[in-house]
This record gives structure tokens, sequence and C-alpha cells, in this order.
């Protein structure tokens, strides 16, 4: 049987960059959108930050409620309030939505349904929320989103909550929402590091966008 050829642009490319400040996580992402090409191919960015707040160009300060030592940074995507921190795998979606005829909407969807299925591998029931994006276990958040979107490419994207300490999320309401718990999937018993989830869930990601295969880089 032959080789099967792809087109650079059907190919989702992956990178591990492991532990990284957050800031210079964003400028890199800036940097990667603004001097892509038109047959650049579409990234996903899997790293892990130190503890940071990020508040989205919505973001209300009053929901960040006793941030103590962990730092707040405003940033360029939507949303509200959410926390990063060790123990979380964040992917970050480089992806030029134009080229692949794909709505905000439809990937929106299809980064929370790619969260369902790999939860779904470990028989837990998860469902997105259509007006708090975001993936939720017995109602409470296991998988939060944001965006930024310019002349049809992305940038940021999802972060999952794998093994990681829970307490900073009570100093924020978390997404804009007094009281929303948040849960992780150490918790519902899946004992995967956040890398080792991270293959699963790419796999799911190339499923659900569209894509012919995955690289890892």
């Amino acid at each position: 049987m032959g080789i099967v050829e792809h087109r650079v642009v059907d190919i989702l490319h992956i990178r591990q960059l492991g532990l990284l400040e957050y800031v210079s996580a964003w400028k890199q992402m800036q940097v990667f959108t603004q001097n892509r090409l038109l047959n650049t191919p579409d990234e996903v960015w899997l790293v892990q930050h130190p503890p940071v707040f990020t508040l989205g160009r919505n973001g209300k300060l009053e929901h960040v409620l006793a941030p103590g030592d962990i730092p707040v940074i405003p940033i360029d995507r939507g949303g509200q309030v959410t926390y990063h921190g060790p123990g979380q795998l964040v992917a970050y979606m480089l992806l030029d939505i134009r080229r692949k005829a794909l709505g905000v909407r439809e990937l929106v969807t299809g980064i929370e349904q790619s969260v369902i299925d790999l939860l779904a591998h470990y028989s837990i029931v998860a469902l997105g929320d259509r007006d708090a994006p975001g993936v939720y276990v017995d109602g409470r958040k296991i998988a939060a989103l944001g965006l930024r979107v310019s002349k049809g490419r992305t940038y940021h994207g999802l972060s999952l909550n794998v093994a990681m300490d829970l307490e900073p999320f009570l100093r924020i309401n978390p997404c804009g929402y007094a009281g929303l718990q948040v849960t992780q999937c150490q918790d519902l018993g899946i004992e995967q590091a956040p890398f080792e989830l991270a293959r699963e869930l790419c796999e799911c990601l190339t499923h659900r966008l569209g894509y012919a295969a995955l690289k890892w880089l």
C-alpha cells in the first residue's frame, strides 16, 4: 500500500513548549500570527504556565476578587478572567480559519467537542455551553476557551484542568460567573499527566476540526 501524501494545509502541526511564562507565549503567538503566509501550516502549541490570572478584552476587574501574589495580566482574547497554573494543559490554536472555511462558532464547538470526546474515552460525560463557552462536568467547569481572531487567523485557545491546585479559582469569578465551580481530570479519576493527555486531545482536535493528519514537531 502506498504512502498517503497530504497537502501542508491539511496537516495540523503540534509543538510541545513545556513550562513557559505567559507573556512570552502571548508575544510569540502574536508574532507567529502576524508573520504567517498563505501556506503556513496551522499549529497547536501545548504549554503550561506559572500561576497567572488573565483578563480578556471584555473582562471586568470586579471579577478578580483577591489575586494575592498571583499577577493579573490584561490580554487581547475574548472572555473574562481565568487562571492558568502548573498541572493545567493549555493548547493554543494558531489556525487560519478563513482558509479552512471555518466559522468562529463552528471552531468553538469543534474545540469543545474535542474535549468532550477526550473525556468520553474515560467514561466521563461532559457538555459544552453555548452561552458560556467551555466544557462542564456536572455543572463544574473543567475546560475554558478564549480566542482572538485577526484577519481570519486565530490565537489563544483552550485550557484543560488536569492535576493542579484549584485554590486560585476561588480568588476570581471564573469566566465572570460568581460561584462557578471548577473541577479537573485528576478529581474525576483520570491519572494521566497533562502532556500524556495532550496526545489524545490533539488527535481529537485533528478529527473535529477537519484535518487529514497531525505532525509532532
